[in-house]
């Protein structure tokens, strides 16, 4: 899936020089990257920010909406932060839907670390009116 419209996203444009260029795959109802997070990005000394976790987490929850050719925006995240989250380590970021009516779409995505939860996030996004 090409997305042209969002070369300049902070977590996914190809485009943008600081942002984190995040490529997703998608299973059944699923988007899924991999990343590491460089100290670039970090808050205390060896630990992600929680900004860019939340970043992560949105962006994963936003992707399946976009695959199923939807717009819409981030209304509201709740994240759950678990454990720390270490820089320099491929982190596992997947987002899906559960549930989806009229114009509100329900996610809930997680980020993981050896099949380990380290945090996960609800959210609802509002579908744009076209």
């Amino acid at each position: 899936m090409t997305e042209p419209l969002y070369n300049n996203c902070f977590a996914c444009g190809v485009d943008n020089p600081i942002g984190l260029k995040l490529k997703f795959d998608y299973t059944e109802g699923e988007a899924v990257t991999y990343f590491t997070v460089t100290n670039s990005f970090q808050g205390y000394p060896g630990i992600v920010h929680g900004g860019i976790i939340a970043t992560l987490l949105d962006e994963a929850m936003a992707k399946i909406i976009i695959k199923k050719d939807l717009v819409a925006v981030t209304a509201e995240l709740n994240v759950k932060y678990r454990k720390t989250i270490p820089l320099n380590e491929e982190l596992k970021i997947s987002g899906c839907i559960i549930k989806e009516k009229s114009r509100v779409v329900q996610t809930t995505g997680k980020i993981e670390l050896n099949g380990v939860v380290l945090a996960e996030a609800s959210a609802l996004y509002i579908k744009i009116r076209s």
